[in-house]
């Protein structure tokens, strides 16, 4: 009995069209293959890989700009470059365990939007070890194309003079700006220009990054055009350079601050 059944099988089997074979064998072929992740890459064969691919780095927190939705956007650097991470998928709770210099290894898509570079749909996993990058000073780079190999660095620029962002409703100059066309308000990004040599630069203070309630807004909220100022943060990029400050002090502040440490030091040991 079992086998009369076995033969009515094969022989409904061999009358199957052909045509209903190959459907569904093109169905087949059309599934997405999934993403192949490989071995850790360097900064420069990170830089190397074309856009939308599969990377995987080691790299390390240098600042946390949100969480929404069990999503993070994160500024990483590494001794060889930096990354900046958008929306990875992260809990609150690992959200909390993130702290500066933290090292992971982060699984994501290179992207890139309007010229940031970024990793995107990503995926971490904390690992032993701690690094804080130094900052990198790169005002003389500003309007060179070596500038962009900086990019997402924690970087300096000194010496720069404010600039008008633009005019209020009284047709009066404005150091900064509440969003980029001045259509916010206070605790929306700030948006401020200043120059060098003679060409102007356009920056932001992020609010997610650093809200209302940070020195550097407060520092940018007091600008007047024609203050001469220092300024530190990460080197992002839309557009060209829109680096997100997250330091603003007048020029040479920093100096002299070390100047006078350095002579009461001095003072109270000659004491």
């Amino acid at each position: 009995m079992k086998k009369s059944l076995l033969l009515l099988l094969t022989l409904s089997l061999a009358v199957i069209p052909a045509g209903v074979a190959m459907a569904e064998d093109e169905t087949e072929d059309l599934s997405e293959p999934e993403a192949v992740f490989g071995e850790v890459m360097t900064h420069e064969e990170y830089v190397a890989a074309e856009l939308d691919s599969p990377v995987v780095v080691e790299t390390y927190v240098q600042a946390k700009q949100s969480w929404w939705e069990d999503k993070a956007t994160v500024y990483t650097q590494a001794e060889d470059g930096a990354y900046f991470l958008y929306d990875m998928a992260c809990s609150e709770e690992d959200y909390e365990k993130l702290e500066v210099g933290t090292k992971i290894r982060v699984s994501g898509y290179k992207s890139e939007w309007s010229g940031e570079v970024e990793i995107v749909d990503a995926t971490f996993e904390i690992l032993d070890g701690e690094y804080v990058a130094p900052i990198t000073d790169v005002t003389e780079l500003l309007g060179t194309d070596e500038l962009i190999d900086h990019q997402n660095e924690y970087v300096a620029f000194k010496g720069m003079t404010v600039e008008a962002a633009g005019q209020d409703a009284d047709g009066n100059d404005v150091p900064f700006l509440y969003n980029w066309d001045g259509s916010g308000q206070d605790g929306d990004d700030l948006y401020f220009n200043v120059s060098l040599n003679g060409e102007t630069y356009t920056f932001t203070v992020e609010s997610y990054l650093c809200d209302n309630t940070t020195d550097v807004y407060a520092a940018v909220k007091n600008l007047q055009i024609g203050d001469v100022i220092d300024m530190e943060g990460f080197l992002y990029w839309y557009e060209g350079v829109n680096p997100h400050i997250t330091s603003v002090t007048a020029a040479g502040a920093d100096t002299a601050e070390a100047e006078t440490g350095a002579e009461t030091e001095a003072v109270t040991e000659a004491l």
